[in-house]
């Protein structure tokens, strides 16, 4: 895989954004209701390998129920938590958050990002440069049907 020639200064990855985001904690946690399903802090307690405080867990949850990424429910004195989001569907809000940023810009900042895209699909792959039209095709025929 090709890297860039340079880094720009504040440009992150969107697996790097994803640990800005969430710290390492959050992300083992997080990582854990994904692979288990529902869980209580006992049973992410269990499941982390570390040594980390009961009441640490608690909170850790309890974060990531408030930013949303934990459903959670409560059975007597406990909670259980779920996961809100698939790890696809957090991972394409990340890849939509960066895209929002690069575009973010207005219209006059969107024709450079769009060139840069093609320009960095067709040097790499020429499919993944037909996939690219076939995918901008598929949603035209999308927004006319809707505008119907």
């Amino acid at each position: 895989m090709k890297t860039s020639q340079f880094l720009l200064r504040g440009f992150r990855r969107p697996r790097e954004i994803a640990g800005f985001a969430l710290g390492k904690l959050e992300r083992q946690v997080l990582e854990e209701t994904w692979r288990l399903g529902e869980v209580s802090v006992r049973d992410v307690h269990r499941a982390l390998t570390e040594r980390v405080a009961y009441t640490t867990l608690m909170t850790t949850l309890d974060r990531l129920y408030k930013k949303r990424l934990l459903d959670r429910r409560k059975e007597g004195r406990a909670f259980f938590y779920s996961p809100s989001v698939s790890r696809a569907e957090f991972e394409h809000g990340i890849r939509e958050d960066v895209i929002d940023g690069l575009l973010g810009g207005g219209a006059e900042g969107i024709q450079p990002v769009l060139a840069c895209i093609v320009d960095t699909v067709s040097e790499r792959d020429r499919q993944l440069l037909d996939e690219l039209d076939r995918l901008v095709k598929e949603k035209k025929r999308e927004l006319r049907r809707k505008s119907d």
